[in-house]
């Protein structure tokens, strides 16, 4: 059988024949890189990928008799973003730190690869690439040389190092150490930290923080690229737009209960969420402005300037362009608003981000 693999390090594809069971040795003919290959039995092969990644069942954990997280149970995916939403102290870091298993839980499961996290914490977490809320390094050591450190410890290469230095725009801050870096810089030396040696599931907590717009973006797009690279991402954020932007689909925790999990879409279809139209004319009379109002399938209609906004469902929207026509108005733009994570999230917890 046939195995193709990519290389690590100069991202050079590989080809290799081996029998089911077989573990090869393998150098890059490109750039010397070794490595090994596993040639998986077919059972193995569907087992993996029927299996979830991360599955949490009924995970339970107090402090001082208070359940910070209260019989929870999700999974995720291979290959899917999962964005992790809540309000402050409804249980978000807990949970976290329960799948990396930094705290014992007082009853549940957690899997990381078919591997408990706590039974097997060791092969567990070979498969994680971490990046916590508040990222920390060695400020008297440079980016390269932090970088470096933890190379060793995951068994990546000094040239993977070197490109992630470049890739997240420290390549002109080589010398300087860490202690001299703004807030920016820290948080993406600490994506390159949390994706050095290509670990299959990356947990992200707040991943954007201290970012400005440019560095937001170049998370949002390293979050979809390694999506298209089959990595699971677990991404935990108060900025739920981007969440919005990169997630498959999210999960609301508040007061330590898991409230909801599903897609955006469908999460809003079960609230029975609405868009809203922005409807731009030349003038906005009030035969028009009545007109509108007087369908029963509006909710609401605002106006402000030449501008009408309308809250109705999708199907509405050809009788309201109709009814404004025939009122006399002239529609110079039309824009349809989706409902907002941010909607879903209000309706779920009752609470501000």
């Amino acid at each position: 059988m046939k195995s193709t693999v990519i290389c690590p390090n100069c991202k050079n594809q590989i080809t290799i024949e081996g029998e089911e069971g077989e573990v090869k040795d393998i150098t890059c003919p490109q750039c010397n890189e070794k490595g090994k290959v596993t040639f998986k039995d077919k059972k193995t092969e569907e087992a993996e990928i029927k299996s979830p990644t991360i599955k949490i069942k009924n995970l339970t954990k107090a402090y001082n008799g208070t359940k910070a997280v209260n019989n929870i149970s999700f999974s995720i995916e291979k290959g899917e973003v999962f964005g992790f939403l809540g309000p402050n102290g409804a249980g978000k870091t807990t949970t976290i730190k329960s799948i990396l298993g930094l705290i014992k839980i007082d009853s549940g499961e957690i899997k990381i690869n078919n591997f408990d996290i706590h039974l097997l914490e060791k092969e567990a977490k070979k498969n994680i690439g971490y990046m916590p809320e508040k990222v920390a390094f060695y400020n008297n050591l440079t980016g390269l040389q932090n970088l470096y450190f933890y190379a060793e410890m995951k068994g990546a290469s000094r040239e993977e190092c070197k490109n992630l230095i470049e890739e997240f725009g420290l390549g002109d801050s080589t010398n300087k150490k860490v202690g001299e870096y703004s807030k920016g810089m820290v948080q993406r030396l600490g994506m390159a930290r949390a994706i050095l040696g290509n670990p299959p599931i990356l947990i992200l907590d707040e991943p954007s923080s201290g970012l400005d717009p440019g560095g937001v973006l170049q998370i949002k797009n390293k979050i979809r690229e390694l999506k298209q690279k089959g990595i699971t991402i677990f991404v935990s954020s108060h900025i739920l737009s981007e969440i919005q932007e990169v997630s498959d689909r999210v999960g609301i925790i508040n007061r330590g209960t898991l409230v909801a999990k599903d897609s955006v879409y469908a999460l809003s279809k079960k609230l029975n969420l609405k868009p809203r139209m922005i409807v731009e004319l030349k003038n906005i009379s009030k035969d028009i402005e009545n007109a509108v109002k007087n369908i029963k399938q509006v909710d609401e209609v605002k106006i402000h300037e030449n501008k009408i906004f309308i809250l109705c469902d999708s199907k509405t929207k050809a009788k309201v362009i109709l009814a404004i026509a025939k009122a006399g108005g002239n529609i110079i733009n039309l824009t349809t608003l989706e409902p907002t994570l941010e909607e879903i999230f209000m309706r779920y917890t009752g609470d501000a981000v």
